[in-house]
């Protein structure tokens, strides 16, 4: 069965930034190849005027997770460094809601829901069932597609939109057996009409 958009979906783009993509501070091996593929399903819900949101990390120069506070990353994504914009090449409609998180320097947050206002947002627009890509699978993308389900949104992962830093090996496939098993589905962009 094809899957169709309406404007009960919502398309949530995960931290699609120049950090996480090769050459960044945090790079996830070969993250930009999910751009060109986002950039099409950016189309689809445009067509359908479903809501776009990008989600993406927006840390102060002194944030909780870099290693200089011992935290277990590099310093990635400071608020107004080129590090932190979205991917040059991710066609963002001028009408997307950009969702800033882990924007306090004591609180961490994968999730685009975590201290942010993503759910009441989704909510007042009517969505139903959001649909997740994005960088990293196996960290803020599923934290992202399971506290949507906790929220109470059918969430599909876009399985083909997404890719994984795999810290240990498997990491990727772990985390997608874990958004499933908490109820999300997936699909890639051979789903839609």
């Amino acid at each position: 069965m094809k899957r169709q958009i309406t404007r009960e979906d919502a398309l949530i783009i995960v931290d699609v930034q120049n950090d996480f993509c090769p050459g960044g501070a945090l790079a996830v091996p070969e993250g930009d190849k999910v751009v060109p593929v986002l950039n099409r399903y950016i189309t689809l819900f445009q067509q359908a005027g479903a809501p776009i949101f990008a989600t993406r990390d927006w840390h102060p120069p002194d944030h909780c997770s870099f290693q200089s506070r011992g935290g277990i990353w590099p310093p990635h994504c400071i608020q107004g460094s080129d590090g932190a914009a979205f991917h040059p090449e991710l066609k963002l409609p001028p009408d997307v809601t950009v969702i800033s998180k882990a924007t306090s320097p004591d609180q961490e947050a994968y999730s685009g829901f975590a201290g942010t206002d993503l759910a009441d947002q989704l909510r007042q627009r009517g969505v139903k069932t959001v649909y997740v890509g994005g960088l990293a699978t196996d960290y803020c993308v599923k934290s992202t597609v399971l506290d949507a389900l906790q929220a109470g949104f059918q969430t599909v992962f876009l399985r083909d939109a997404s890719a994984g830093v795999e810290v240990n090996p498997g990491d990727c496939q772990q985390a997608i057996a874990a958004m499933k098993q908490a109820g999300a589905t997936e699909a890639t962009m051979d789903d839609f009409v």
